[in-house]
């Protein structure tokens, strides 16, 4: 992995990309970047209030301008991204891709364990419906895999060991 390459952590909502990312960040000195929070400071308001007034489709163009903004401007970083960003065609060109894989219900269970479960949940518009995430989660795994240059498993682990294999596997691609 080239020093200036970004990593990018893919994966379903809640499966701890955030966490890691800071984790990433305090191992390796890097800057950790949020893509959710740069496309919130964008429109000024919480994801799910974007949903909300705007739509699904302004955040997901919203995406595409971050994804060409990353692209071209970011060097070195770590970038957690959203649920829906492996979408984005430029996606190999932001940095090495990391997909943090998690099976549905261990996702629930690491949301709603959470001490702030209820603010964690209410930030995610897709998780309103759990029939249609846990359905979304099925159709997006394969997808994230495709994307994937390193798949790490994330189930019952805390971010900091993620992170630890996460430096490991980029490691072992030089």
């Amino acid at each position: 992995m080239k020093i200036m390459n970004n990593i990018v952590l893919i994966g379903f909502m809640g499966v701890g990309k955030g966490a890691v990312a800071r984790e990433l960040s305090k191992l390796s000195g890097r800057f950790a970047i949020d893509g959710d929070d740069m496309i919130e400071s964008l429109f000024n308001k919480k994801i799910s209030k974007i949903f909300e007034d705007e739509g699904e489709e302004a955040f997901r163009d919203a995406e595409k301008n971050l994804a060409k903004f990353l692209e071209h401007n970011v060097k070195g970083a770590i970038i957690s991204t959203g649920g829906g960003f492996y979408r984005q065609r430029n996606l190999k060109k932001i940095g090495t891709i990391i997909y943090l894989k998690s099976s549905f219900a261990k996702i629930m269970e690491r949301l709603q364990s959470a001490p702030n479960s209820a603010k964690k949940l209410a930030k995610r518009p897709l998780l309103k419906d759990l029939e249609k995430a846990k359905k979304l989660h099925k159709e997006r795994n394969s997808a994230y895999a495709r994307k994937a240059d390193i798949i790490i498993i994330a189930e019952d682990k805390s971010p900091k060991k993620i992170a630890k294999e996460i430096l490991k596997a980029l490691k072992g691609q030089k």
